[in-house]
Protein backbone atom coordinates (compact mmCIF):
# COMPACT_ATOMS: atom_id res chain seq x y z
CA UNK A 1 0.00 0.00 0.00
CA UNK A 2 1.09 3.87 -0.65
CA UNK A 3 2.25 5.08 3.01
CA UNK A 4 3.34 8.38 1.25
CA UNK A 5 -0.17 10.30 2.77
CA UNK A 6 1.32 13.52 0.78
CA UNK A 7 1.04 12.21 -2.53
CA UNK A 8 -2.94 12.95 -4.13
CA UNK A 9 -4.63 10.52 -6.19
CA UNK A 10 -4.65 10.95 -9.84
CA UNK A 11 -8.48 10.28 -10.60
CA UNK A 12 -9.32 9.04 -13.70
CA UNK A 13 -13.08 9.51 -13.98
CA UNK A 14 -15.70 9.95 -11.64
CA UNK A 15 -19.77 10.43 -11.47
CA UNK A 16 -21.87 10.97 -8.94
CA UNK A 17 -21.85 7.11 -7.98
CA UNK A 18 -18.53 5.70 -9.12
CA UNK A 19 -15.14 6.66 -9.16
CA UNK A 20 -11.79 5.71 -10.80
CA UNK A 21 -8.35 6.64 -9.35
CA UNK A 22 -5.09 5.28 -8.93
CA UNK A 23 -2.23 6.01 -6.91
CA UNK A 24 1.52 5.36 -6.99
CA UNK A 25 3.01 2.84 -4.39
CA UNK A 26 6.59 2.57 -2.28
CA UNK A 27 7.62 -0.06 -5.36
CA UNK A 28 6.57 2.24 -8.07
CA UNK A 29 3.65 0.38 -9.30
CA UNK A 30 -0.20 2.27 -9.92
CA UNK A 31 -2.60 0.39 -8.45
CA UNK A 32 -6.19 0.80 -9.37
CA UNK A 33 -9.14 2.18 -7.43
CA UNK A 34 -12.92 1.56 -8.45
CA UNK A 35 -14.91 3.26 -5.74
CA UNK A 36 -18.42 1.54 -6.67
CA UNK A 37 -21.32 3.75 -4.86
CA UNK A 38 -19.33 4.69 -1.54
CA UNK A 39 -19.94 1.05 -0.38
CA UNK A 40 -17.28 -1.14 -1.94
CA UNK A 41 -13.99 -0.58 -3.71
CA UNK A 42 -11.78 -2.47 -6.00
CA UNK A 43 -7.87 -2.45 -5.49
CA UNK A 44 -6.26 -3.43 -8.73
CA UNK A 45 -2.59 -4.09 -9.58
CA UNK A 46 -1.92 -3.13 -13.41
CA UNK A 47 -2.61 -6.64 -14.55
CA UNK A 48 -5.87 -6.84 -13.24
CA UNK A 49 -6.44 -3.45 -14.49
CA UNK A 50 -6.15 -4.04 -17.99
CA UNK A 51 -7.94 -7.18 -17.64
CA UNK A 52 -11.21 -5.01 -15.86
CA UNK A 53 -11.11 -2.57 -18.51
CA UNK A 54 -11.39 -5.69 -21.27
CA UNK A 55 -14.35 -6.83 -19.69
CA UNK A 56 -16.03 -3.84 -19.50
CA UNK A 57 -15.35 -3.41 -23.08
CA UNK A 58 -16.89 -6.49 -23.81
CA UNK A 59 -19.86 -6.03 -21.73
CA UNK A 60 -20.40 -2.89 -23.39
CA UNK A 61 -20.42 -4.48 -26.71
CA UNK A 62 -23.32 -6.17 -26.33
Amino acid sequence: MNHNHEAEPDVLAETEQFAIWRSLEDDDVYMYHVELGGSLTLHLTPEEWEEFVLLVRNASAE
